[in-house]
């Protein structure tokens, strides 16, 4: 089973507590963090914070990086940088 958390505006605890949440309440074995444009570097600092103070247990997988391409208020195509950590329990 897999769980995914989609990173945003809202603080970093609230992303970390998240994904705690999936592996321990929902026993799930992996968990995909997900951002884009600005919130890659709040979702690599999420992937710290779970890997280094809450759960020692769990590695990194894989990170897969992407563009999406979005439309903007414009009306114009324009590229945005994608993250995709996948942690998981050892």
């Amino acid at each position: 089973m897999m769980g995914t958390v989609f990173v945003g505006k809202k603080s970093i605890m609230n992303y970390v507590l998240a994904v705690i949440t999936q592996f321990n309440v929902e026993n799930v074995d992996k968990v995909v963090i997900k951002a884009r444009g600005k919130a890659i570097s709040k979702a690599v600092d999420v992937e710290e914070m779970v890997r280094n103070r809450f759960l020692p247990n769990v590695k990194v997988e894989e990170v897969r990086l992407g563009t999406d391409k979005v439309k903007n208020e414009d009306g114009r195509t324009v590229n945005v940088s994608t993250i995709e950590i996948v942690l998981s329990k050892e």
